[in-house]
């Protein structure tokens, strides 16, 4: 038996060569009777080995190994054997990590000193031995009766003679050896793979590792018999005696909540009460909480009670509170919208009296861990809210969550082909045929196309490619979640700094800390809420104008048929959610008339429900053309308001109670089953108990094996009512202002891009399809964001013009946008010289405004701009402002550009045009004249064979949809949507992946309903037509 004691995984990023789930199944296999998990001045990987061996007998130990700077400057591991000595050791990598830049750390003598009560702690012989003497010796003082002379024979040097010096030093200084490994691998077939990751980690490459190179394969896992032949038993014997003293399991671990929520003098659930009390009496004036609310606002404040969990959601509500005292839209999401607590706390708004909550989907007894709350706040002004929760609890309580950055085929190809020393240029062409759907398995096609031949090179650089898939590169921060604690989180888990400014980590991501049942607060951000609040303060500064009052989200009236009319035709684009390719397409075939239907639609058009096959069935009972039939009253209770068709997760989970006997607390883990199926096999657990129970309750075993695969569909991530409720709040809310504000619904969008499925371009273009009126950029008249023009004509029912905002400029800044604002309010600019002096323009911001036409009034057009630009000069150093000529009209007159020159100079500056679109400039010439328009294609009839031709604007490919990709072509009258086979996107693969403007031969499909597809069955891509216009696909995945 044996215990190994220093092990570096793949979260010593670069050096470690296997996953920590790999060396604790090695280890288990190998008979070992202990692994401590030891990565450099990091627990970042401990939890994923300790969920790896919850359930076995391999007893797991937390470590961590640190190389100090100053003097002394020994190598050491140090162990945690109880609690206390845990949290010296996050406090101890905190520090070092804290102290140093990102990525970086830095443990000198003191710190170490500071924080060495209770470790134990493990010397490393250096490669200088006149240093270890003065080493030994201060660590002996620190750690008395708590230090070792690690011992690594690993063949590489002479391991007698290591051996015998390490034994004249443990008797010199009274010390005991132990046997510890430095595994870097479970497996040595990874030592090419570390190989590889040394070469990356010395910014070198594998062929010039030289003596960096380990020399051997002798750093993973080995055999107890192959130890016991190079081991004296007493120093195996240790090992085990070290482990032994290490009794310290992370799921000892206690999380406290902050306390300064709650007032003196109240507690926490006397407070929560009050809080919950004042929340109904706004929420419901007058005629007071509906009763079977009031019940279930009792049933939820007894289970928080019972489950001591009054501080979280005092904790979500004061960050709440804080965002609306400052005016920063909000909305609590996710299954946080099963709770009528929160919404009578204003956490979340989805009203529990128009829905059918499921609270066991967000609370219950039998799950021991934390609800989770998600809010989502505006994406420019979520920063406030971060920074208050900084300011409140301090740095060394609360911390952003990680999310560790893993290799993914791109970046593992790109990495290891560094690392092998191939060509960059031939590395570059072969991340170029690089699709977002590729899979491993594709891997030698693609080399064959980059022109990388099938030598044993390559297919060694295909093997650690695969090996390196999935393997963390870094940390970055987790997009919102947020921990805070009590007592300093620097005792539960190491805290280090992110790369952004004001930022810090902890050292674990969202999967451990839900394993640990660790409280995580979600604070994250949302562009639509920014686009709201913009939307609605530019049209409240028009009424304002006209001496109306402001308008509100509360004013927006509930179930405008204007607006479900507008949905009904698919017209959404920029609207929140329903904007997608499939959203489009489902919308005419849904027709959404009230406020749940976008509840459904929002969740329909998901991987659950398509993978379940529940999306016709319910279309056809939607439409009357199937009818709707329930088993039993039990199973038509929780289906009724979906036709008999499980489209939520909540009614999964419902559905599991009635019909299948599951408590609410097993309805819990069988929804977590079907969130991981597809990654492992856990669901299939539930099979039994769900069809047992089903026959037992007097259903068929057709109809129980139907709803098990159902469930089975909705492990391709099935949305919770609550959520989608939530969103569908936000659905309404945008269409219901792009039906009536239209003009402000476009300007409050384009200037919180960039967010949603469209750029710019896009979305002007849909604004000028809608008849309104879209003004270029001019220093005479834009402000930075785009703006609203002739907004008296609101009232006379026309829409006010929209003027491009200086912001879309390429190159330009808001700093010389506000100098220029400044300088027109004084005076009219005069001339070029005028502008220029006053708004104190550097040369390059004079160019980007001529390069996008913003000073045509002064110029006339862009190359007599040019020219007039030409004459200012630089200032010197003493002044402050250009100095210039008053007559920079030297009498030299340029001719104007053409037509095509301003369409390329309109792309290059401003990455969209306001004159023609290109299609109409090509459509005259071969193959485009032979294409019918997005426009035409609604006058032919299905099944006809068609020509389309147009740029492209999206490409789609989603893992539900078997393979299919989807294309938007976009012309001078519309959009197009193509889906594209498998068989044809391989044929196809280059014109797909590059092509900027395509040809498509095809297929008309088209529904009753009006949707429009055109199945591709040749793709020509003619990009060289316009061959300098620079226009970007936005691509999604």
């Amino acid at each position: 038996m044996f215990a190994e004691l220093h092990v570096t995984t793949s979260f010593t990023f670069l050096t470690g060569a296997s996953q920590p789930e790999e060396l604790v199944h090695r280890a288990l296999a190998l008979g070992y009777s202990a692994l401590a998990i030891t990565d450099e001045c990091s627990l970042a990987g401990v939890v994923r080995a300790w969920q790896a061996a919850r359930d076995t007998p391999l007893h797991l130990i937390i470590g961590s190994r640190v190389r100090l700077t100053g003097e002394p400057a020994p190598q050491v591991i140090l162990l945690a054997p109880d609690n206390f000595a845990y949290a010296n050791l996050c406090q101890l990598i905190t520090l070092a990590r804290r102290d140093s830049d990102k990525g970086q750390y830095r443990v000198t003598p003191d710190m170490l000193a500071a924080h060495s009560a209770h470790l134990l702690c493990l010397w490393l012989p250096g490669p200088d031995a006149s240093h270890h003497d003065t080493e030994l010796r201060w660590l002996s003082d620190l750690f008395p009766d708590r230090l070792w002379i690690g011992c690594a024979l690993l063949q590489d040097t002479d391991d007698a003679a290591l051996y015998q010096q390490l034994y004249q030093l443990a008797c010199t200084h009274h010390l005991p050896m132990v046997a510890c490994n430095d595994v870097h691998m479970h497996d040595p077939q990874r030592q090419p793979l570390l190989d590889v990751l040394t070469a990356l980690r010395h910014h070198t490459t594998v062929q010039t590792l030289g003596s960096l190179r380990f020399a051997n394969a002798e750093r993973h896992l080995r055999p107890l018999a192959r130890l016991r032949a190079i081991y004296p038993p007493a120093l195996l014997q240790e090992s085990l005696r070290i482990a032994g003293r290490c009794t310290f399991r992370l799921d000892t671990l206690r999380y406290h909540y902050p306390r300064e929520v709650v007032p003196e003098g109240l507690t926490a659930a006397a407070y929560l009460r009050q809080l919950v009390d004042a929340g109904a009496a706004r929420r419901w004036p007058g005629a007071g909480m509906p009763a079977a609310v009031r019940r279930q606002v009792e049933q939820e404040l007894t289970l928080i009670r019972e489950l001591e969990y009054e501080y979280y959601f005092l904790t979500v509500h004061d960050i709440v509170a804080f965002a609306r005292s400052q005016d920063i839209f909000c909305q609590g999401r996710g299954s946080a919208a099963n709770s009528a607590v929160c919404y009578c706390l204003g956490i979340t708004e989805v009203d529990p009296s128009r829905s059918q909550l499921l609270f066991e989907r967000f609370l219950s007894r039998e799950r021991d861990e934390p609800p989770d709350i998600d809010v989502d706040f505006e994406h420019e002004r979520r920063e406030e809210v971060i920074q208050y929760i900084y300011r409140k609890y301090g740095r060394e309580r609360a911390a952003l969550a990680a999310t560790v950055i893993s290799y993914r085929l791109r970046s593992a190809i790109r990495d290891v082909g560094r690392a092998l020393g191939f060509d960059q240029h031939r590395l570059a062409l072969l991340s170029k045929q690089l699709a977002w759907w590729d899979k491993p398995e594709t891997l030698p096609e693609r080399f064959r196309e980059a022109g990388l031949k099938d030598t044993h090179l390559a297919r060694l650089f295909q093997a650690r490619v695969v090996e390196l898939l999935g393997f963390p590169r870094h940390l970055s921060q987790h997009v919102g979640g947020f921990v805070i604690s009590q007592p300093p989180l620097a005792t539960l888990v190491p805290v280090e700094n992110a790369a952004m400014p004001d930022r810090t980590i902890i050292q674990w991501d969202k999967d451990d800390l839900e394993a640990l049942g660790l409280m995580k607060v979600d604070v994250l951000a949302l562009g639509m809420l920014t686009a709201i609040r913009k939307m609605l303060g530019v049209i409240n500064r028009y009424r304002m104008d006209a001496g109306r009052t402001p308008l509100t989200v509360q004013d927006i009236p509930a179930e405008d048929p204007a607006t479900y009319d507008m949905l009904c035709k698919a017209d959404s684009v920029g609207v929140f959610q329903v904007e997608s390719r499939a959203q489009m397409s489902m919308l005419p075939r849904l027709k959404p008339r009230r406020f749940y239907d976008l509840v459904i639609q929002v969740a329909i058009v998901r991987p659950g429900p398509i993978q379940g096959d529940m999306v016709h069935p319910f279309l056809r009972r939607r439409a009357g053309l199937e009818a709707v039939d329930y088993p039993d009253q039990r199973i038509e209770n929780v289906l009724c308001r979906t036709l008999g068709i499980p489209i939520f997760q909540e009614q999964v989970i419902q559905m599991a109670m009635v019909a299948a006997n599951f408590t609410g607390g097993e309805a819990d883990q069988l929804r977590r089953a079907m969130a991981r199926w597809g990654k492992s096999g856990e669901l299939l657990q539930f099979r039994d108990k769900v069809i047992h129970g089903m026959l037992g309750n007097g259903y068929s075993p057709d109809y129980a094996e139907r709803i098990f695969e159902q469930m089975k569909g909705f492990g391709g991530y099935g949305f919770p009512e609550s959520h989608s409720a939530s969103f569908a709040l936000l659905v309404y809310l945008s269409a219901w202002l792009k039906r009536h504000h239209t003009s402000a619904f476009y300007c409050g969008l384009l200037n919180s891009l960039p967010m949603g499925f469209y750029s710019p371009s896009q979305l002007l273009q849909d604004a000028r399809r809608h008849g309104i009126e879209v003004r270029p950029p001019c220093v005479d008249h834009s402000h930075w964001d785009y703006t609203l023009e002739d907004t008296r004509r609101q009232p006379l029912g026309m829409q006010p013009a929209v003027r491009v905002g200086l912001r879309q400029i390429s190159g330009f800044n808001e700093d010389a946008a506000q100098r220029i604002l400044q300088a027109r309010r004084a005076a009219r600019f005069t001339d070029v010289a005028d502008l220029c002096a006053r708004a104190r323009l550097n040369r390059r911001e004079r160019e980007a405004l001529v390069a996008a036409n913003a000073i045509a009034r002064l110029t006339g057009h862009r190359h007599q701009g040019q020219w007039e630009i030409l004459a200012v000069q630089e200032p010197p150093p003493l002044f402050d402002q250009p100095v210039h000529s008053s007559n920079l009209r030297d009498g030299v007159r340029l001719d104007a550009p053409s037509e095509v020159d301003n369409l390329l100079a309109d792309y290059r500056s401003l990455s969209l045009t306001l004159g023609r679109h290109p299609m109409a400039l090509v459509r005259h010439r071969t193959p485009f004249d032979r294409c019918q328009s997005a426009r035409d294609l609604r006058r032919l009839n299905q099944g006809r064979f068609v020509r389309v031709a147009g740029v492209v604007t999206n490409r789609q490919r989603p893992g539900t949809a078997s393979g299919v990709l989807f294309l938007t072509l976009e012309d001078e009258t519309g959009n197009t949507s193509v889906i594209v086979w498998r068989t044809l996107q391989e044929r196809c693969r280059k014109a797909i992946l590059s092509g900027q403007l395509l040809v498509v031969k095809g297929t008309l499909e088209k529904t009753e309903e009006g949707v429009i597809h055109v199945i591709a069955g040749e793709i020509l891509d003619e990009s060289h037509a316009l061959a300098e216009l620079k226009t970007r696909s936005r691509d999604f995945h």
